[in-house]
């Protein structure tokens, strides 16, 4: 029976979490030691190898869905990008699977950065795959410079039978506070392939007669359940993870928090719903919500230390979440609310993201059971597919539907 969903490179688990929601189950194959614990924790089957030396034949003749995320470093605006120096290697390793020669060893040798050729590795199952009639359906995502790839993979894949759509999409779109842009190819042998409707914008669309309209985008407060209007508190804890870890926080930035509670300015949230973590929502952390009011600094979020890092202020979407080494720290900073705010006394302290909140704006549970420090955590999150992509993303598959209001399931 065709029954089995693969998802190569599965790191965390986003894409499974999605399935998950909407009843399903995934194999993922996954290297990194902490992503796989992490996988562990959330209860996800996982296999720890190296896909590019696990062997095809197990899953001939079992896989119905096929899930592809190779890494991004090599691609990355975050990286060195020497995945563009080696594009032309790339495609000339998907032709050759395509072709059913394994021409990887001697392309490797020539490639600038050794992980680019990862992006050629689906290929190699979908031809094996392919030889009875395998999968269904494909999702496959990366970073947008992979699109050129992804078009190539289109081509094959519809000479083999398949509908396929490939394109950039931005996950804000989709319900995730986050204004993530990735590269995807669907494909399928049995419905028209198609990017999922965007159930959100910029600007709030009223529902007309040529749709159902769109909710405006989401924001950092809110899914982070901080006030709309009043000045939120980054959360504040103390240093070292599960797996041990330096301490966070720049010194003295615990003292924003003490501050804040010495005025009586916070209260903590309330009790978090038992049925939240099993929806597709961007979830709520446990940051205390200000009640201070008015404020002349207000909190913004940096995506990192570079000169060209995005800002966003709390009540719009984050920009991409990349990290990795500390270039690639995301802050909370404030910011005036007007030119006349720097003569009423020095700024707050920089405050480090945490992981809980930085898994939130990649719309995972705020309890969910990241493991490793919190370097790992962070490597973890900045890699993984948003979960509420992925499930608009999956479930045209699934014959489900994601609801537009609240992203709960209707069959």
């Amino acid at each position: 029976m065709r029954e089995l969903v693969v998802d190569l490179f599965a790191g965390p688990g986003g894409w499974s979490h999605a399935l998950h929601v909407l009843g399903v189950r995934d194999v993922g194959l996954e290297w990194d030691e902490w992503a796989c614990k992490t996988r562990a924790r959330a209860g996800q089957l996982t296999i720890r190898t190296d896909v590019a030396m696990y062997p095809v034949w197990p899953m001939v003749g079992r896989t119905h869905g096929f899930i592809a995320s190779p890494p991004c470093q090599a691609w990355s605006m975050a990286g060195k990008r020497l995945g563009l120096v080696d594009q032309p290697l790339v495609h000339q390793a998907v032709a050759d699977l395509a072709a059913g020669r394994d021409t990887r060893a001697k392309l490797l040798t020539a490639c600038k950065d050794p992980r680019s050729l990862l992006a050629a590795e689906p290929m190699r199952y979908l031809h094996a795959l392919h030889s009875v009639g395998e999968p269904e359906w494909i999702a496959m995502e990366e970073v947008p410079d992979v699109l050129p790839l992804w078009r190539q993979y289109a081509v094959i894949l519809r000479g083999w039978g398949f509908s396929v759509w490939t394109g950039i999409l931005n996950a804000a779109d989709y319900g995730v506070p986050q204004t993530r842009k990735r590269a995807i190819l669907i494909a399928s042998q049995t419905r028209t392939a198609e990017p999922p409707p965007p159930t959100h914008a910029q600007a709030a669309e009223p529902e007309g007669l040529f749709g159902p309209g769109r909710a405006k985008w989401v924001s950092m407060a809110e899914a982070l359940g901080w006030g709309a209007t009043d000045r939120p508190v980054p959360t504040v804890c103390a240093g070292g993870g599960p797996g041990g870890g330096p301490e966070p926080f720049p010194s003295g930035a615990r003292k924003t928090l003490t501050d804040a509670r010495d005025r009586g300015t916070w209260k903590p949230p309330g009790p978090r719903p038992a049925s939240q973590r099993t929806r597709l929502r961007p979830a709520r952390s446990t940051t205390p919500a200000c009640t201070c009011g008015k404020h002349p600094w207000a909190w913004s979020l940096r995506s990192n230390n570079q000169a060209n890092a995005t800002i966003r202020p709390v009540n719009e979407p984050a920009g991409t979440l990349f990290f990795g080494h500390r270039a690639n720290e995301c802050m909370w900073v404030a910011e005036p609310r007007s030119p006349d705010t720097a003569s009423q006394g020095a700024a707050p302290e920089s405050i480090r993201i945490t992981a809980t909140e930085a898994g939130i704006l990649q719309s995972f549970p705020a309890d969910y059971p990241w493991a490793g420090n919190k370097g790992q955590q962070f490597s973890q999150i900045g890699n993984a597919v948003p979960p509420l992509l992925a499930g608009h993303l999956l479930a045209p598959h699934l014959g489900k539907t994601l609801t537009r209001s609240d992203f709960t399931l209707a069959v």
